[in-house]
């Protein structure tokens, strides 16, 4: 097994020392803007270019460096099909979810289904997610920090202790700004250990003409593949359409992305912050992809893993820097400062956001009164608890064995339901609270009954097998065969249900919890369209029906939402504020009315954001 040099260790420290020195820069900076608006979302005033950045780097972890590439090198290249799933995720959340929340105010997600449906939604939904994103923020720590360990001899405890330390110091002592400033940093971190990997690597591999030639006859770049066959684990239809729904759930409406964007100044930057980091996703994504292509093309002859050179996948990409790199030193660490740079703004996001819908959903509602002061104080508490708290789950992670695999499929679990339940909120105005807790207790249900089935009784190989590998050069005489055996009375489901493709968990969440939603509304009563506000629904149905006014009132089931401008809603809205019962049940406030991020309730006008038109539906 290779080893670090002393200049590897060197450039590896640089990524920690200088993202210690972002956070205590803003630290500086901002110590007299003592509020907690300022730590959790930067004052709102965050431009997009940063926040796109940090948005790339906070969901292209380390997962993605390791693991992308390794994906390519045993299945080929139809990976590259989850750009077309980027595009419509990144579509969807601009022009469907941002407006609805930037313009609520809401510095919380979850605050937003207090507003629309009542508080026993919000909370259920604030627990799954913190639960959720400590369980894989854990992972996220501890599974690139081991596969590292194993290939380079890095030291491991050593990795974990001190990503969980840098993460938790940062983001303590400079809140979002050092938070967004250092995922820049780390982005272009990323970016040039990828670079350094796809020079180097086709070099090694005899040039991009041959890497590509080789990944041809080793069928790498059959990727188009149309089977609509949902048990396949990777087609063009599991991409775009299964990789949609579960990133989804993952920009749309999960704290850590709605979060920066909502810090922005404006709508305007919000959306295009996100339009930016999908160039930057598609970036990425290409590197991964070629990188797995030079991987194939430089091991083609002699695979690594069936060797029993390393005992996993994910080590893939780590043994074949060290052998590109073996005589550049310093190289290795900058590829390792990639994978941690992914890492570091994986945890510090989550970090940061578990903090925040802690103090918006727990702490502000115990305790509506705190002083700036004191919810600052309280706000850095939280970053710091949080951040022990996901170093330890990392530790637990080590316990966990083979339940790891499980554990970052939770991520995506979790994801379909929790979408299923917001668009319920923002794109079904007669459902009820009743039907958005039901249906989302009952996607909830079916994304973990499948993704529990399908980890307990794996897909037929037929279904999951990777391409060929050779061992034919290998050196080494010790190579091993991993058979899997097969498992003796599999029930009925285990072909077909629990076989579904993992991509697929997140749409049967969501559809899950829309079906039972509408379902259990219409048996419980609907809801009346003139107790809700708005500005917390989206009339999609506009762009279905803009030839009939008649279709398009019926569609907005009582929800005055053509005959006012949001400008007049806010002075006009006396019908909405007669049912005050109702309105208080759903946790709505008079200061609510006014809440919206630029409405000045004086002046009936959205006075920052006067660089926008104003503002219409769709």
């Amino acid at each position: 097994m290779k080893s670090f040099s002393a200049w590897d260790y060197v450039v590896f420290a640089a990524l920690f020392v200088i993202s210690v020195g972002i956070g205590v820069f803003f630290a500086i900076k901002e110590r007299k803007k003592a509020t907690s608006g300022e730590f959790l979302v930067g004052g709102r005033q965050m431009s997009f270019g940063p926040v796109a950045l940090s948005l790339t780097a906070s969901f292209m972890s380390a997962v993605t460096v390791l693991g992308s590439p390794a994906e390519v090198y045993r299945f080929g290249a139809s990976f590259i099909f989850l750009c077309v799933a980027y595009f419509f995720v990144i579509t969807f959340t601009s022009e469907l979810f941002i407006p609805v929340f930037y313009r609520s105010g809401i510095t919380s997600t979850y605050e937003y289904l207090q507003l629309r449906f009542n508080k026993p939604v919000r909370v259920a939904a604030t627990v799954i997610y913190i639960v959720q994103t400590i369980l894989y923020t854990g992972v996220v720590v501890y599974a690139p920090s081991l596969a590292l360990n194993q290939v380079t001899g890095f030291d491991l405890w050593g990795s974990v202790f001190a990503t969980g330390i840098v993460c938790t110091f940062y983001c303590t002592v400079g809140g979002l700004k050092a938070v967004v400033w250092t995922d820049v940093f780390q982005m272009v971190v990323m970016f040039a250990g990828f670079l350094s990997v796809l020079i180097q690597g086709s070099a090694k591999a005899g040039g991009f003409h041959n890497v590509w030639e080789q990944a041809k006859n080793g069928s790498r770049l059959h990727v188009f593949d149309f089977d609509v066959d949902p048990l396949r684990r990777h087609t063009f239809w599991t991409l775009s359409v299964g990789g949609t729904f579960t990133w989804l759930g993952v920009y749309g409406v999960n704290q850590s992305a709605i979060q920066r964007c909502i810090s922005c100044k404006t709508e305007k930057q919000a959306k295009l912050a996100l339009y930016f980091n999908l160039l930057g996703l598609w970036i990425i994504s290409f590197c991964a992809v070629f990188s797995g292509l030079i991987m194939y093309s430089y091991f083609k002859d002699c695979d690594p893993w069936t060797s029993g050179n390393i005992s996993a996948p994910d080590q893939l990409m780590p043994y074949f820097v060290m052998e590109i790199f073996e005589t550049m030193p310093g190289l290795p660490g900058l590829f390792v400062a990639s994978a941690f740079s992914g890492t570091l703004s994986t945890v510090a996001a989550s970090i940061n956001a578990l903090a925040t819908v802690t103090f918006e959903d727990f702490v502000k509602t115990c305790f509506p009164h705190l002083s700036d002061k004191k919810s600052t104080w309280i706000s850095k508490g939280l970053c710091l608890l949080f951040g022990i708290v996901c170093t330890s789950m990392a530790v637990l992670a080590s316990l966990m064995g083979s339940v790891i695999q499980a554990t970052i499929s939770i991520h995506g679990m979790c994801g379909g339901p929790m979408l299923g339940l917001f668009s319920l909120g923002i794109l079904f105005p007669f459902v009820n609270w009743k039907g958005a807790l039901g249906g989302f207790i009952t996607g909830i249900a079916f994304s973990f009954w499948v993704g529990i089935g399908s980890f307990i009784y794996p897909a037929p190989d037929s279904k999951t097998w990777p391409l060929p590998l050779s061992t034919d050069q290998c050196v080494q005489s010790n190579m091993t065969t991993t058979i899997r055996s097969e498992i003796s009375n599999r029930p009925a489901l285990a072909d077909t249900w629990y076989s579904l493709s993992y991509l697929y968990f997140s749409a049967v969440g969501y559809l899950g919890c829309i079906g039972a939603g509408i379902i259990i509304s219409f048996i419980t009563g609907l809801q009346n369209g003139n107790d809700i506000n708005p500005l917390l629904i989206r009339p999609v149905c506009n762009l279905f029906c803009f030839w009939s006014k008649k279709y398009k009132t019926l569609c907005w089931c009582g929800v005055r939402h053509d005959s006012e401008t949001e400008q007049d809603y806010h002075e006009n809205s006396s019908a909405w504020k007669q049912g005050s019962g109702y309105a208080l049940q759903n946790g709505l406030r008079q200061d609510n009315l006014s809440h919206c991020p630029g409405f000045d309730p004086k002046n009936k006008s959205y006075n920052n954001m006067a660089s926008e038109s104003e503002i219409t539906h769709f």
